[in-house]
């Protein structure tokens, strides 16, 4: 019997997808995964609950759209594909239907910086692809515009995509987004929100930026306002 490929990133693509599940932020079997490996990618299978899939059911896709494996792709394999293409990157995307998002998508709507925290996204503000048909080709093309210097939109109608470095970042960062829409939902009901200007976001992200790496603050903070150890 031929032993299974990438078995460690199978079975990372199937926790990720019941923690998604587990979280809230998706329900059922809608939703998908891919992980980028060498050649191709691997992508949940076609409208097979998360908690009934083996290892064995995911597939493995090359980027000209032929596939190996025991199961169809999902539908969405177009914009997984497409991404990962466009976007050398990011190693992981994933989808959701998840509520909060999908409101202001079925609106059009996607978040401006009315947080700081929009800032994880990639930039200012969360954008909302065209509405298309789930699993065409036209749905892949706006994705793509829509996430362009981005690692995360909405899409209209539909639910959100985000992009990842690995499947748990990518998770992280669906459920940022899944609360920031929340957030930005329920701030509309005192009026439209404050929205930070892009320069702020652009301090916040390169901030961010330096707190992940452990780097040093920036040469302009004040030395008052900057932890560092004490001395012995």
């Amino acid at each position: 019997m031929t032993s299974l490929s990438h078995p460690a990133q199978r079975r990372a693509i199937i926790d990720t997808c019941l923690a998604m599940n587990g979280a809230g932020i998706n329900q059922g079997s809608s939703g998908n995964l891919s992980v980028r490996v060498e050649g191709g990618f691997l992508i949940t299978p076609s409208s097979l609950p998360y908690d009934e899939t083996a290892p064995e059911d995911i597939v493995e896709m090359g980027f000209d759209g032929t596939y190996v494996g025991r199961r169809r792709p999902s539908s969405e394999w177009r914009f997984h594909r497409d991404i990962l293409k466009a976007r050398p990157d990011v190693d992981v995307v994933l989808h959701t239907h998840s509520t909060f998002a999908t409101a202001l998508a079925v609106h059009g709507r996607g978040i401006p910086s009315f947080h700081y925290m929009v800032a994880l996204a990639g930039g200012d503000s969360i954008r909302c692809a065209p509405y298309a048909t789930f699993g065409s080709q036209e749905l892949s093309d706006h994705a793509v515009a829509a996430l362009e210097g981005r690692l995360a939109c909405l899409l209209a109608n539909h639910g959100m995509i985000v992009l990842g470095k690995t499947p748990k970042g990518a998770l992280a960062l669906a459920v940022e987004v899944e609360t920031l829409a929340r957030q930005y939902l329920h701030a509309h009901l005192l009026g439209e929100p404050v929205i930070l200007p892009p320069e702020e976001i652009a301090r916040v992200a390169e901030k961010m930026r330096r707190m992940k790496y452990g780097l040093p603050p920036d040469e302009g903070a004040a030395l008052e306002d900057t932890a560092r150890p004490r001395e012995a």
